[in-house]
């Protein structure tokens, strides 16, 4: 995952989320599987109770198979599954037990901390839920309740498409995840990410990981890595512009004793103000405000209209030498420090100016 992409000024389109193209692609071949039939097109009702309709192809059925496969739409989200092939592959069993199998593409979970067991495909419990739900259905209606079904989940390129994720840091590896908590993807939504942010910080305390790294992004990530190595990369989380329910879920977290956290100028200087989501669709930052921060921090007038005439925060560094004793940093880096430091009081917090340059500057308490 990279930084973050800006919001299109348009009006966005919904999608659907691998969860609920998985449970289409189960009804289409369950169906196809008990009545010898194609269904290309299968309607399904999402958990919020949206009906949403499907289309199915290379549909495939034989007396004890069937598979169906679709085509994810992620609407004007940018995410890296937009377009991917999602199948399903369904067969009888005489156990009457709904079993999840890992197809190729999905990821296998290896480390605890997830809402799915180490050893299992990583089909999240949501979607779970919405394919059993349809299987119980269909069996119902088919008189075969004595009967079990066993669900292969696929994703064509799904080992690469995770790739562009944070999966292999979480532990899920060989594949994506099939996800969603509603079914719909709600374009450039904080929700996922947010869960991102919560699931990374529950995969670091599940590995003893009591010390965390916390990023907005793989820039800023490089360069604070670099000065702890030591630290694991279950343990590094990417918070985005969401610094506040990064804090949050800390705060709830009292086994994180310490957080090393990095943040790039165009950030700080919306942080700095108390501004704890970072992203430009939000907030701007207040040039006025800054411009205060060097009258107190000791600099002229002069300096501080300077300051006024800027069009981008990360134009400060003409301003300011980048260098760890330029005092504007450090009054920035100070009401940065204490703005995080109310939403997670008794966690040892680090702090890290970013540059553009992979340089930094450490906040002297």
């Amino acid at each position: 995952m990279g930084e973050l992409q800006k919001i299109p000024n348009k009006p966005l389109r919904k999608g659907y989320t691998t969860g609920a193209c998985a449970t289409a692609c189960v009804k289409s071949a369950l169906l196809g599987l008990v009545t010898q039939k194609e269904h290309e097109k299968v309607t399904i009702t999402l958990p919020m109770g949206e009906d949403a309709t499907f289309y199915l192809k290379d549909l495939h059925i034989t007396e004890k198979k069937s598979s169906s496969t679709t085509i994810k739409d992620a609407g004007d989200d940018p995410d890296v599954t937009h377009l991917a092939e999602i199948t399903a592959t369904v067969e009888l069993n005489n156990s009457k037990e709904i079993k999840f199998i890992r197809g190729e593409g999905v990821g296998l979970v290896t480390l605890p901390g997830l809402e799915v067991s180490v050893g299992e495909p990583a089909i999240n419990p949501v979607p779970r839920k919405m394919m059993s739900i349809v299987t119980h259905k269909i069996l119902a209606d088919y008189n075969l309740e004595n009967h079990g079904v066993d669900i292969t989940i696929a994703v064509k390129d799904g080992e690469k498409l995770a790739k562009r994720t944070l999966n292999s840091r979480l532990g899920i590896l060989y594949g994506i995840s099939i996800l969603g908590t509603s079914g719909i993807v709600t374009p450039f939504s904080a929700a996922s990410y947010i869960a991102s942010i919560r699931q990374g910080i529950d995969v670091a305390l599940a590995n003893n990981q009591h010390e965390i790294l916390i990023n907005s992004g793989a820039r800023s990530e490089k360069m604070l890595r670099s000065l702890f190595p030591e630290i694991k990369e279950t343990a590094c989380i990417h918070y985005g512009n969401w610094i506040q329910e990064t804090f949050e879920r800390i705060a709830e977290s009292p086994e994180i004793h310490t957080v090393n956290m990095g943040i790039m100028l165009g950030k700080a200087a919306k942080l700095a103000e108390g501004n704890l989501n970072t992203h430009s669709g939000k907030t701007t930052w207040n040039k006025s405000f800054i411009a205060r921060l060097a009258i107190e921090a000791g600099y002229s007038e002069e300096v501080s209209n300077q300051i006024l005439s800027l069009n981008m925060a990360g134009r400060l560094r003409e301003i300011f030498i980048f260098a760890q004793q330029e005092k504007f940093y450090q009054i920035l880096l100070k009401y940065c420090y204490e703005h995080c430091q109310k939403i997670a009081p008794k966690t040892e917090l680090n702090l890290y100016l970013i540059n553009n340059d992979q340089t930094h500057i450490k906040y002297i308490k």
